[in-house]
């Protein structure tokens, strides 16, 4: 069970008939299985009988356990005897509906299915194959997930050969995930570094598959990894289902204007693509590409609904230690996430089926979302522009925050966007919104030390934090800019009280730590901005993650060049990816952390700025000021 003692049971295991709980295989003598002799243990283990003659439920993988070679069993027992700490919990017991709760019927299941037989080496193979084997079939019970389950939940088959052969390992859904089929997967190298670490180009894992990773296989040894990718790249494609795998190497399209015309593209866009990117590449290392993703173009869409509505964390392995969340997106419609997963699986060259609103309201059924945190800011949704009498101006304008530097190169001056800072467009609460904001100007500002307009605004942004050249006031591109503003202002006036405004408070009391601020950057921000604050780049340049200091950064009269602005709104919204949170898994650092961190990389050389000496006229200059 998630935090608590080691090998003491409490994980709940759900299945069509009602609720399994795991049991203590501690050697506590009362409640684990301590007094277990190993003639007993190896009976629970081959047979699915307990010391005391009742019979488990095959939710525990004895069939695959069958497999087991004597000289493992005798290991396994001797490790949870001698190498286990004795846990004095008492086992929860299960919630199996009727007639399932009666445990008699589990004697004719064993009579039916169990195939009681040890692995037998095929001569006629190599021994990596016959090891990989081994493992898949047996001690790692791949099939438990990986092979569809018949009308009594019997796995069809528990090998790839004799009835049903072709269907070991060709897929199967259960408890609300789709595990894929692990059939013509990869390569072999690919298949090593997913159980290795977790991740690779391809796919990160993702529910159960996580902890399968995490407490499991990122443990074997070399060879036995190697063994295994030998062994599933040896399968043959022959079942109807994973025929349907493209065999030529996938090349990723552009997503086109689809992106900015739908509401799966615009929905995607808002949500997904600061992680997974507008191409659908993902970002190497991090966020894995959905282009070309097997679980993504899967003919059963319920694990990318599942994992959208509810998010995950990925393991943390010795080779990549650095847990990424993906946020949980339960709050959108069952509509939006269905236009988004949609859009997901039919672009970039994916070639997949429609997902309904009806299929994603059966898996969010299925599944325990967790309580919103109660928030009163509205997330505006990309995809209501379509709604408006101007949406392709205002759908322009939301472009120009999201792709500044691309569209308007001359006068951006670094590799920034308008969503560096006010994320996903401005639409994330604490992370410097466009709600509202329209209704706030004209306003005094101190820095200017006069009134000033929208434009103004905008332009100050252009001139310190983008480093460039002000946007002509009446120009199409201001023009709608102000008009996705005016779009976003959701009703407020002037002095409302906005929910979610500004980027939050920190205190300014608070002395930072650049030493530790410094450690911090390398630790939880270096993975996106660098190690050395240069950003991450694609190959032709543009920017993944934008640089946090250096002559491509924003200039000494940003905002973010400000100990305690920047810090502040690190603590609402850095690192992302780090956890569940919607809309970015973003926070989680301290205060002091932020305040730290802010420090170290705000004070790092950047770029001047020219007009330095006009701003504050009045006075009111703030303590953290660069200049």
């Amino acid at each position: 069970m998630q935090g608590g003692k080691h090998m003491a049971g409490g994980l709940e295991l759900k299945t069509p008939f009602g609720k399994l709980y795991s049991t203590n295989i501690t050697p506590d003598k009362k409640a684990g299985i301590g007094s277990y002799t190993f003639e007993q243990f190896d009976r629970a283990m081959r047979k699915g009988v307990a010391a005391d003659g009742h019979n488990l439920y095959p939710a525990m993988p004895y069939p695959s356990y069958a497999k087991m070679s004597g000289e493992d069993m005798q290991a396994l027992y001797d490790y949870l005897m001698n190498g286990v700490e004795p846990v004095a919990q008492p086992n929860k017991a299960s919630e199996m509906k009727w007639p399932f709760s009666m445990r008699w019927g589990l004697s004719l299941w064993n009579k039916m299915f169990l195939e009681n037989k040890p692995f037998v080496e095929d001569k006629t193979k190599s021994a990596a194959w016959n090891r990989g084997a081994y493992i898949v079939q047996g001690l790692g019970h791949c099939g438990s997930c990986h092979t569809p389950r018949g009308i009594a939940f019997q796995e069809k088959t528990m090998a790839q050969d004799g009835k049903n052969g072709n269907l070991f390992l060709a897929g199967s859904t259960v408890d609300a995930w789709h595990a894929v089929s692990l059939r013509d997967i990869w390569t072999e190298a690919d298949i090593v570094e997913f159980l290795k670490t977790g991740r690779n180009k391809h796919a990160t894992a993702y529910g159960t598959m996580t902890e399968v990773v995490g407490l499991s296989t990122q443990h074997f040894t070399q060879e036995d990894l190697q063994s295994i990718a030998v062994y599933l790249k040896s399968l043959p494609v022959t079942s109807k289902q994973v025929a349907a795998t493209p065999k030529t190497t996938f090349v990723p399209q552009p997503a086109g204007e689809k992106l900015y015309k739908t509401a799966g593209g615009l929905g995607y866009d808002q949500f997904c693509s600061t992680c997974h990117r507008k191409d659908g590449m993902g970002v190497t290392g991090l966020f894995p590409p959905l282009a070309g993703n097997r679980s993504i173009l899967s003919e059963d869409p319920t694990s990318a609904i599942h994992v959208t509505l509810s998010g995950w964390k990925s393991a943390s392995t010795k080779g990549q230690p650095r847990v990424v969340g993906m946020p949980e997106f339960g709050n959108l419609t069952d509509e939006e996430l269905a236009d988004i997963i949609t859009f997901m699986r039919t672009t970039w060259g994916n070639q997949a089926t429609h997902v309904t609103a009806a299929q994603v309201k059966k898996v969010r059924d299925q599944i325990d979302l967790a309580k919103q945190d109660g928030t009163k800011f509205s997330t505006p949704r990309f995809a209501n522009m379509l709604e408006t009498a101007n949406a392709e101006q205002v759908v322009y304008g939301m472009r120009l925050m999201t792709e500044t530097k691309a569209l308007l190169p001359d006068n951006v001056g670094n590799g920034l966007n308008c969503s560096s800072c006010h994320l996903n467009g401005g639409t994330v609460a604490k992370a410097s919104p466009f709600v509202g904001v329209a209704s706030q100007f004209p306003r005094y500002a101190a820095r200017a030390g006069r009134e000033i307009d929208l434009q103004d605004r905008i332009n100050g942004c252009f001139k310190r934090s983008m480093h460039g050249k002000p946007v002509p006031k009446k120009s199409k591109e201001m023009q709608a800019m102000v008009a996705y503003f005016q779009w976003m202002n959701n009703g407020y006036k002037m002095n409302d009280k906005i929910p979610g405004r500004g980027i939050g408070k920190i205190d300014d009391a608070i002395v930072p730590d650049k030493t530790n601020g410094k450690k911090i950057y390398e630790a939880q921000c270096a993975v996106c901005h660098g190690q050395n604050g240069q950003g991450v780049q694609k190959p032709d340049g543009s920017y993944v993650f934008p640089a946090v200091w250096g002559d491509d950064s924003f200039n000494i009269g940003a905002g973010m060049a400000r100990t305690y602005t920047a810090a502040a709104f690190i603590k609402s919204n850095m690192p992302m990816g780090h956890s569940t949170r919607f809309p970015l898994g973003h926070g989680g650092l301290s205060d002091q952390d932020a305040v730290d961190v802010a420090e170290y990389f705000s004070h790092v050389k950047r770029p001047d700025f020219a007009e330095k000496v006009n701003d504050w006229p009045n006075g009111e200059k703030p303590k953290d000021a660069r200049y």
